[in-house]
């Protein structure tokens, strides 16, 4: 089996990254993780990645001042160096512009806090205890132009329940995040999921 080069892309911690590193592990898998990219030289997920033997690179949105696409393409650059076929965005905390997005159409997911199309973009499990929605959960989805838009690959949810905090909620929600990830990885590596606009 040929199985997909997949980046996963960070900002902070990669707990979401972890996920997909550990389920790649299996034989059966069709995609393997290559290479994790962070934005923040200090990303904990770095040292997560490489205590795991996967390859790291480091391209610092700082260095590119307000120039938002010359950090794309070092970005780019670093993705295309390594042969990647996909690309994970998990808690990378860049709104990516049009000409990455379309660079990568079809081929890049993101993991997002909420069953999409409700909630986009932050503070996702305070919004929903707020509005007191019944359900709350997590969307693997394609990247495309519109931020939190894209066609929708998975979803998963858990009741909200009495009493429900920020915090409780959020940790049940990325259990869900932890088991559809892969699981949305694996539909898209093996072409059993595919992007429309």
């Amino acid at each position: 089996m040929s199985k997909k080069r997949v980046a996963v892309l960070i900002s902070g911690r990669g707990s979401n990254m972890t996920a997909l590193i550990e389920a790649a592990k299996a034989k059966d898998y069709p995609a393997e993780i290559v290479l994790v990219v962070s934005n923040r030289p200090e990303a904990p997920g770095l040292a997560r990645a490489r205590a795991a033997g996967v390859e790291t690179a480091v391209v610092d949105h700082a260095q590119f001042g307000e120039d938002r696409e010359a950090f794309e393409r070092a970005l780019d650059g670093e993705l295309r160096a390594h042969r990647i076929d996909l690309v994970c965005l998990a808690g990378f905390m860049r709104l990516l512009t049009p000409w990455f997005v379309t660079r990568w159409s079809g081929r890049m997911l993101n993991i997002h806090p909420a069953l999409l199309p409700q909630f986009k973009g932050l503070h996702t499990h305070r919004r929903a205890i707020e509005a007191g929605v019944e359900r709350h959960g997590a969307t693997v989805h394609f990247v495309s132009l519109e931020m939190d838009c894209g066609p929708i690959i998975l979803q998963d949810s858990v009741p909200v329940v009495a009493g429900e905090t920020e915090d409780t909620l959020a940790k049940r929600v990325l259990e869900i995040e932890h088991r559809i990830y892969p699981q949305a990885l694996r539909l898209v590596a093996e072409g059993r999921a595919r992007f429309s606009k």
